[in-house]
């Protein structure tokens, strides 16, 4: 047996890893007494014994949240391993209206801390998505959230300012399913290395005004900066509200969102694009505008990048908000010239109060990421060129389907086995496929 499958504790670099495992595991067996006792906080500590009613009343909530992931590929990869990767999310949010006075005002703070391994790497499964997106963005203490939030007295316009991910207001997408196809905003899963979602923020600013009854108009910029996404940066620094220097332009996101009710079931429907100022390398053209594959030569430097996305979700039986099914579909493009990967869509379903239990969901998910056909172009010259060292041509699309069913036996504790097949991995028929047995746990304290 490989001696990485499972978590070693005699380092202190693993200690906390351990720490995560062992506390999902015991959690998991302790589920099943707690729901026989009738728990239905949300809470899995409960109220401190009224001590959280009493300071949310004064305008202090806490949130303290733990997220794990195993994943074992029965299929595909150079070998079968199992891997395991978690998240601790401590947040507080602080209504200054409450504390001090400041009408519409409130002030959040998330800190994330990211440990384990990752199986698309260790098991070279080639993928574009990640069969545990809770992995990623550095193993390390990240500063998620400090942002100030000031709402208008008529509630038209909502400001927020500070360090922003930008899945906290753009294309806001929920995270049940364990691949990162269908896990969050869109946009950050194609164009990663500039749209930076949670754990990583970004100083940024947003303006949301409500158009109408049911509708919102948003516009944010957000620091286009290369360290963020720089491991190294992220361990030193990532935890910290610093103002990294380097900063090569700005991220700007522009959305409509609308979320009417139809037949009484409450519904999200996004439409969004973004311009990113920075700009950056051309995939195919060198500096001079001959192919990178036959010259070797520095990039062709892109003034900027763009994109857009359609964001639908629609409950569309049983009651609102409650037991029933809600459909989904992503549509997110990206330029090709710039983005390795330059388009994907998401279709899916999920199932909440399944058997007659109000707290269980089953979700159903297919999707596709598709490769830049200018890498692809790229790639297959230079396979021509250089036929002893050619590589996979990345000229298709990676599919993804996941089945995963959610087991709650108490309101702060939620088991999710998944199953996950992955057609192409990369892009590439040469990587064939994949099949991935996980198990995602979520519990908040």
């Amino acid at each position: 047996m490989d001696t990485a499958t499972a978590p070693q504790c005699l380092s202190p670099s693993s200690l906390r890893r351990c720490a995560g495992a062992l506390l999902a595991a015991w959690l998991s067996a302790a589920g099943v007494q707690a729901a026989r006792a009738g728990n239905t906080s949300p809470y899995l500590f409960g109220d401190w014994h009224g001590a959280r009613s009493r300071l949310a009343d004064r305008g202090v909530d806490f949130s303290f949240k733990y997220t794990s992931e195993v994943a074992h590929n029965d299929a595909g990869g150079t070998r079968p391993l199992t891997r395991y990767a978690d998240q601790w999310e401590l947040g507080a949010a602080f209504d200054l209206d409450k504390l001090w006075g400041w009408r519409g005002a409130r002030f959040e703070v998330t800190m994330n801390d990211r440990n384990g391994r990752d199986l698309d790497a260790d098991a070279q499964l080639g993928t574009y998505q990640q069969v545990q997106e809770v992995y990623g963005r550095g193993q390390t203490w990240h500063l998620a959230l400090f942002a100030l939030t000031w709402r208008s007295a008529g509630g038209r316009f909502t400001w927020r300012v500070g360090r922003l991910p930008a899945d906290a207001d753009f294309d806001v997408f929920p995270c049940d399913f364990q691949n990162l196809s269908f896990c969050d905003s869109p946009p950050g899963r194609i164009v990663g290395d500039y749209w930076m979602d949670s754990p990583v923020s970004t100083w940024a600013a947003v303006l949301d005004w409500r158009s109408g009854a049911h509708s919102h108009l948003k516009l944010g910029a957000y620091q286009v900066n290369p360290h963020y996404t720089d491991d190294h940066w992220a361990r030193a620094n990532g935890w910290k509200p610093a103002f990294p220097g380097g900063t090569t332009g700005a991220l700007v996101p522009l959305e409509y969102d609308w979320s009417p009710r139809l037949r009484g079931l409450p519904g999200s429907y996004r439409i969004g694009a973004w311009y990113n100022t920075a700009g950056g390398a051309d995939l195919y053209y060198d500096a001079d505008r001959e192919p990178i594959a036959l010259t070797g030569g520095p990039a062709l430097r892109r003034s900027a990048r763009s994109g857009g996305y359609l964001t639908i979700q629609q409950q569309v039986s049983g009651e609102p908000g409650e037991r029933g099914t809600t459909l989904f579909l992503n549509l997110t493009l990206a330029d090709a010239d710039t983005s390795a990967t330059d388009g994907q869509y998401a279709l899916g379903v999920e199932y909440k109060g399944a058997f007659g239990r109000p707290r269980d969901a089953i979700g159903a998910a297919i999707g596709a990421t598709h490769g830049s056909h200018r890498l692809a172009a790229r790639q297959r010259l230079y396979d021509r060129l250089h036929p002893a060292a050619a590589m996979p041509v990345q000229d298709g699309s990676e599919y993804v389907a996941e089945l995963f069913y959610g087991w709650s036996p108490l309101a702060a504790l939620t088991l999710r086995p998944n199953l996950q097949y992955v057609l192409h991995p990369g892009g590439t028929a040469r990587h064939g496929h994949a099949l991935v047995l996980g198990l995602k746990t979520l519990i908040a304290f």
